[in-house]
């Protein structure tokens, strides 16, 4: 999913600026040392963490940055945890890293939140790490404070445990200030802080991601990318530095179109007989459960897994889901609501209209 927004007038002025400035060159594995800063500062200011700058790392999204953590501390047969929902990339990063694994699965009655006595009863000695998105894509959950202080009292636990907060929806939050696992003092030098500018800042295609973490870690994943891509691009990183100290102001326009949004989807979704729609605090997504169809039939086709829900729901209405099995959840879908009111509403309009004929 992305923002359906264009990147901001200021960032792409940034960028140009930058490349008249002569940042068309190679860069530096870990990053530009101005985006670095200006990453650093950005972890002190809005999320209470105080990472060095041989503690920070940039790369080419997001995603690289998990993968390079999984590639650098998994060995064959290890497990990572994964709270489910996850995002789908999540499975085949540890997948590909030689690692096994190990989702927790939490259910809409719990808004989608993994508890600590779920994580306690999953860490075995093979855990390696713990990997969640807060909030999270598919399902828009966000975990609050309390919760992840919660959960910091089993992980403080078990010494040898890394964790892994993919934070990338970060300014996508319509509740409480976001609050970061890292910033908790029991786990200090035990989380790794993935972020980045593509949600935010609506800046998916510029690739450019950020991770904060032990130095320990950072060195083996600069080793890993320096192989593999070696740093993300000049001018992009240039202008990052800048877009992350300007105005926020247009990163709030965007999270505010998105909580309109969010409440008319929201409200759609109840008037639709046997769709359980959940109440998402962030991100751009919503993850209906939609088990209450399993078992019924339209007249030709009958519902059986979120697959059949959702290839019904295409063919049908043109209205593009994703299953929820591919995020962990077979009884649930994800619609994204980064589109205008008026296509969201012809969608939904579209899906209570068909459903109105199974049986």
């Amino acid at each position: 999913g992305e923002p359906d927004f264009d990147t901001p007038e200021h960032i792409k002025a940034f960028a140009v600026q930058a490349l008249a400035d002569g940042y068309t060159k190679y860069t530096p594995v870990t990053g530009l040392v101005e985006y670095r800063k200006a990453i650093q500062t950005k972890f002190k200011r809005d999320n209470d963490l105080e990472y060095g700058m041989d503690e920070i790392i940039v790369s080419n999204g997001a995603k690289q940055s998990i993968s390079n953590i999984c590639q650098a501390i998994v060995q064959e047969g290890d497990e990572v945890i994964v709270f489910s929902p996850y995002w789908v990339s999540y499975s085949d990063i540890v997948g590909l890293a030689g690692g096994v694994m190990v989702p927790i699965k939490a259910d809409i009655e719990q808004d989608f939140k993994v508890t600590a006595e779920q994580l306690e009863k999953a860490i075995t000695p093979r855990t390696k790490a713990i990997l969640f998105s807060s909030p999270c894509n598919p399902s828009g959950s966000v975990f609050t404070k309390e919760e992840l202080e919660d959960l910091a009292r089993v992980i403080s636990m078990h010494k040898n445990i890394l964790v892994i907060a993919d934070e990338i929806y970060e300014y996508i939050n319509f509740g409480k200030k976001h609050f970061s696992i890292g910033a908790i003092d029991s786990l200090a030098g035990r989380v790794a802080t993935v972020n980045g500018m593509a949600k935010g800042f609506a800046m998916t295609g510029w690739r450019l991601g950020y991770m904060g973490g032990p130095a320990w870690l950072v060195k083996a994943c600069a080793k890993l990318q320096g192989q593999v891509t070696s740093g993300a691009n000049a001018f992009g990183q240039k202008a990052a530095s800048q877009a992350l100290l300007a105005d926020l102001g247009p990163t709030m326009k965007m999270k505010e179109a998105f909580a309109i949004r969010r409440e008319l989807v929201i409200n759609l979704f109840k008037n639709i007989p046997g769709i359980k729609c959940n109440d998402p605090k962030g991100a751009f997504y919503v993850f209906p459960d939609i088990s209450e169809y399993f078992g019924k039939s339209d007249g030709h086709i009958t519902i059986n897994s979120s697959e059949d829900f959702c290839e019904a729901i295409l063919e049908n209405t043109h209205v593009a889901l994703v299953p929820g099995i591919a995020f962990g959840n077979g009884n649930c879908f994800r619609l994204s609501y980064a589109a205008s009111e008026e296509n969201l509403t012809d969608a939904i309009g579209r899906i209570k209209k068909y459903l109105s004929s199974f049986k």
